[in-house]
């Protein structure tokens, strides 16, 4: 199987954020893959484990951004492409339009990729993907199992279904349990397909020495927004960040006086007046 998982570049959760001029100080923040793709990627090893096949990584942002490639290298894909962001910004719509016209080259038979990133917890970007390639997707996957077709389901995609190079595997289904509001739901879709995938799906597998060092030998192509077959229109952003603002400062306790009665007046009437609640 060819498989392309979509990961981002994040800063780690456990780093203390600052912000200088609307914008995150980068100063000294350790960034990492973003913990959802480290779900994708790591199904996507295991099913090439168990079927064989290719893994690519596939990341769309700044230069520093190859140094989470390579950890993802080091995990285990066999190869990476990045694509400089130059021009992008972070709006979802572009960035699609962009990973997109980079997935429709490599006509994989699977994407995989995060549930949404911890940095922004849009979740729309995999998604954004797979509808302007025409793929079925399902998010939220907390079980995925690749099973091959005795004979091709009539509702099976054919080759133009999809806006992939080429359809390569039609014969091949993938069942998926995914996460939902009102519990878990199994779902089929034929291949290709784009799949997003929930915490739990697997436990991420650390970069072994080897790996690192096999990691340095490994392809990552470095990809231009001229290179790629975008549109004014696809260049063209949805979205403008306006303002990033700390959360206001909390304010001190407040301990409150008298009898159990006096003192659920007391809160009720500030949560009335002061938190707005009700």
């Amino acid at each position: 199987m060819n498989m392309v998982v979509l990961v981002k570049q994040t800063f780690d959760t456990e780093e203390k954020i600052e912000l200088a001029h609307g914008a995150i100080n980068e100063d000294h923040v350790k960034f990492i893959i973003n913990p959802y793709d480290e779900y994708a990627l790591e199904e996507a090893l295991r099913l090439r484990e168990k079927h064989g096949g290719r893994v690519t990584v596939a990341a769309c942002g700044p230069s520093r951004a190859a140094e989470t490639l390579r950890t993802a290298l080091a995990m285990g894909a066999d190869e990476a492409v990045l694509i400089e962001e130059s021009g992008l910004g972070e709006d979802g719509h572009t960035i699609a339009a962009a990973l997109a016209a980079a997935v429709k080259e490599l006509a994989p038979d699977l994407v995989l990729a995060g549930l949404f990133a911890i940095d922004r917890g849009a979740g729309s970007i995999a998604l954004q993907v797979a509808e302007r390639l025409r793929l079925p997707h399902a998010a939220a996957a907390l079980k995925i199992e690749i099973h091959r077709n005795v004979e091709t389901p009539a509702a099976a995609a054919s080759p133009a279904d999809t806006e992939l190079a080429q359809s390569p595997s039609p014969d091949f289904t993938a069942v998926v349990q995914r996460d939902t509001e009102w519990g878990l739901e199994t779902v089929q879709l034929p291949l290709p397909a784009l799949i997003t995938a929930q915490q739990g799906l697997n436990e991420p597998r650390y970069p072994s020495l080897p790996g690192i060092m096999k990691a340095k030998r490994k392809a990552l192509h470095h990809l231009t927004i001229a290179e790629l077959d975008l549109t004014p229109d696809d260049l063209n952003p949805r979205t403008e960040r306006l303002a990033l603002l700390s959360p206001p400062p909390r304010a001190a306790g407040r301990k409150l006086a008298g009898t159990p009665e006096e003192q659920a007046d007391a809160l009720a009437g500030l949560l009335r007046s002061e938190a707005k609640l009700f």
